[in-house]
């Protein structure tokens, strides 16, 4: 037999499991936990909506009132609990970091310490909080900043802003992540910080970019709205002109822009770097916020490179301690304009920058919202009454405390013996004391508490002068809360102090200026003469001069030239396809016609099926005559062909089962002449001037050519050719060899337009070309 408690059966088996735990006791067995069942969608959805509320609110998104984040906050709140004011010695970075991650944000040591580089950065921060000791990153690479072993910090004077009145009963306080410390919810700010430093952040489907803006403006937009509550956002801004960024490069955004930027919270603005001559050369003293100097001399240096700029002869990078920045741009000769160099390269570096502005921010109520500037600090200095409300409430209650703990010393000090005799006889004095002289509990303590030493007559009299200090101030600040114009005064007067204490000239110069605009590239480009080559497959390249034979090239098997265009190397290249679209490329981009160039659809995208038909060059305004093989036609200048997008532009209509001709230049839209051919051998010559000017379209009948032989391809206009009056023609058979008509038998040809036009001599019915004779 099995002995009890062995978990065996009478076999000496050992029992399942499952039986064993139905012999145990029923307040023994382990109880079915109830579990909570969520469809997946729902859970995800919920558990997504947590995250995001949790970037938003505690990690991506400053708090109006204070302007700070959450590790911003701990990390000021941090370095004061250690001591380090501004006038104290600085200490190890990675000490406050430490204190940081392990009493208050339990995140990344790396993200603390960037978190708290940025704010010891002047080239970042306008009113740094942090003063830093070490390598704390340059202009050039804010990234650059040593490890926080190496770097050693301490609080700013401004950061009293923020710390002054946290110990006076102004902030709620929370229990940190594991509830064995307090921390403040909030700061008490004296000025609203979240415009003066501004922000940067990404959260969860928001974002914020609030600029840094001058104390002493903001300071003075306050106390307007103090003053004239019904203030609108034009008159607040008399006083704040714009952001005022750390750097000196100027503000150059229209007034008008700037102005709906603080109606609606959102815009942007644009910085351009500021610049001198001195001795012809060109000096950069001052970069917009953020701008690296060493990128801003790379980008110079790679458009000197691919000779895109042949008007800067040098570059060099003079920035010293005294001349935190001066870039020396010298230019090739006297005769290049400075202004119009400075507006390329503001159009095309980071000399000029555009900076989004969002100000969203979380409002009083715990939500995110996009402000406009008198909401803002309307909002703020809700806050900011609230918050000496709280301070000179904290400190009435001090000061009452004390004048009932002066009230009872009093009684100890004019009946200082009866005091004595029943402390020296009492067991218990303090129940004895609080009934004979009818004192509080508070009052009895702190008699008790007293020292012998202060046991003397010159204490009544300190007593009594203290007690008549206090009333006046307990009066003062009773008379304060309870009246709302002096609690505004006195929230104004310090704000005005604090401005007179803390407040700067404006850095950030504002100066309405146009938009910068570009060189054309073409313009700087050598004017050299090129010919440009097409063949029949799409392959395209471009030889150096006029001189050249096209079809003297060498082709790739199967290829053949199809047609050349005689130009300049800034000019551009204009294709057209055989379903009439037209592309237009750099002439100088076009690889040489040393090998066999390079297919156009590597570079332009035409629709699938399509061939090429020819390719022009010269200036916008030359004219060219558009042809489809249908026998419709028009004239246009050469500067509606070009198309910006590599899919062209819709520039000839072509009937279906048609196909686009080689454009042919037009020299005289008044007194030249058209000749069209088709491939049955028939040709008709007319004047040119019979064609309509179009900028695109179908065009008009040329030659009539039935449409359905057209679209059977049994008959179709093969050529077309421009003339001038008294000119030769050339006619190109299949099996023949080219036949030249001169004026005298093109004059037989002349017909109305639209006709059928006569046949061609005997052998020269079968037309594959016709061409103007030079």
């Amino acid at each position: 037999m099995a002995k009890k408690g062995t978990g065996r059966s009478k076999n000496g088996k050992r029992r399942a499991p499952e039986t064993r735990q139905k012999s145990l006791p029923l307040d023994a067995r382990p109880r079915v936990v109830d579990v909570e069942r969520l469809p997946l969608a729902k859970f995800t959805e919920k558990a997504y909506l947590d995250y995001s509320m949790y970037v938003i609110l505690d990690r991506a998104l400053p708090f109006l009132g204070d302007g700070l984040k959450p590790v911003q906050r701990r990390i000021i709140y941090a370095m004061s609990e250690l001591g380090l004011s501004a006038a104290s010695k600085h200490k190890k970075s990675a000490r406050t970091v430490g204190d940081v991650l392990g009493k208050y944000h339990p995140h990344g040591d790396m993200a603390c310490y960037e978190a708290m580089v940025l704010m010891a950065q002047p080239f970042s921060y306008r009113y740094p909080l942090i003063d830093g000791q070490g390598n704390w990153g340059s202009q050039d690479d804010p990234k650059s900043f040593a490890a926080m072993r190496y770097t050693e910090s301490r609080l700013t004077r401004f950061a009293q802003v923020l710390l002054a009145e946290l110990e006076q009963g102004t902030v709620e306080w929370v229990p940190n992540f594991d509830g064995t410390l307090q921390e403040p919810k909030t700061m008490p700010a004296r000025l609203p910080h979240v415009l003066l430093n501004g922000t940067t952040g990404i959260a969860v489907g928001m974002a914020t970019d609030i600029p840094p803006h001058n104390l002493r403006e903001v300071a003075a937009a306050c106390v307007r709205l103090l003053e004239e509550p019904k203030s609108t956002v034009a008159d607040l801004l008399k006083h704040i002109k714009g952001p005022d960024y750390p750097t000196e490069a100027e503000i150059v955004s229209a007034t008008a822009d700037l102005k709906a930027i603080y109606q609606t919270g959102t815009g942007t603005v644009r910085c351009r770097a500021k610049w001198e001559r001195e001795n012809g050369e060109i000096i950069v003293t001052a970069l917009p916020y953020q701008v690296s100097g060493a990128k801003v001399l790379e980008q110079i240096a790679q458009q000197m490179q691919q000779k895109k700029l042949p008007m800067v002869e040098d570059l060099r990078d003079e920035s010293d301690h005294e001349n935190p920045t001066r870039l020396v741009i010298v230019p090739r000769s006297n005769r290049v304009d400075p202004v119009e160099l400075m507006d390329h390269l503001f159009a095309t570096t980071d000399l000029e920058r555009t900076y989004r502005v969002n100000l969203n921010m979380i409002g009083l109520d715990g939500r995110p919202r996009v402000y406009n500037l008198r909401d803002l600090l309307a909002e703020w200095l809700e806050f900011r009454t609230e918050t000496v409300r709280r301070r000179l409430q904290y400190r009435l209650d001090k000061v009452e405390a004390r004048l009932h703990i002066l009230a009872g010393l009093l009684v100890a000090y004019l009946n200082l013996d009866e005091v004595i005799r029943i402390i020296r006889r009492e067991d218990e004095p303090k129940p004895v004391l609080m009934k004979r002289f009818k004192l509080t509990d508070t009052q009895t303590e702190a008699i008790l508490e007293t020292k012998l030493r202060h046991l003397a007559r010159l204490e009544e009299m300190k007593i009594r002068g203290e007690q008549d200090e206090l009333n006046r101030e307990r009066k003062d600040l009773q008379k304060t809360l309870g009246s709302k114009a002096l609690l505004k005064k006195r929230v104004r007067d310090e704000i005005i102090a604090d401005a007179g204490e803390f407040g700067d000239a404006r850095r950030s110069p504002l100066k309405e200026r146009a938009a910068a605009k570009a060189i054309d590239v073409t313009q700087l480009l050598p004017t050299e003469p090129i010919t440009v080559v097409l063949s029949e497959k799409g392959w395209v390249r471009a030889a150096k001069g006029h001189e050249m034979d096209p079809r003297a090239l060498d082709y790739k098997a199967g290829d053949r030239f199809l047609q050349a265009a005689r130009g300049k190397s800034n000019q551009l290249a204009i294709f057209l396809d055989s379903t009439g679209r037209s592309y237009s490329l750099p002439a100088h981009k076009l690889p040489s016609a040393r090998g066999h160039g390079e297919p156009l659809a590597g570079s332009l995208n035409p629709p699938p099926g399509a061939t090429w038909a020819g390719v022009v060059m010269g200036d916008p305004e030359d004219l060219y005559l558009l042809a489809s093989d249908a026998g419709y036609g028009f004239v246009a200048k050469l500067g509606d062909l070009i198309a910006n997008k590599k899919a062209g532009k819709a520039m000839l209509k072509v009937p279906k089962g048609a196909k686009a001709l080689p454009p042919q230049r037009v020299p005289s839209y008044e007194d030249d002449w058209l000749a069209a051919a088709t491939n049955t051998g028939r040709m008709i010559a007319f004047a040119v001037g019979d064609l309509p000017r179009m900028e695109k379209g179908k065009g008009e009948k040329m030659l009539g050519i039935p449409g359905a032989k057209v679209a059977k391809r049994e008959e179709y206009l093969a050529a077309v050719a421009v003339i001038p009056e008294g000119g030769r023609l050339q006619v190109q058979a299949e099996s023949k060899e080219p036949k030249t008509l001169g004026w005298k038998d093109v004059e037989k040809y002349i017909g109305e337009k639209g006709l059928r036009g006569n046949k061609l001599p005997k052998g020269y019915q079968d037309v594959k070309a016709i061409e103007r004779v030079e």
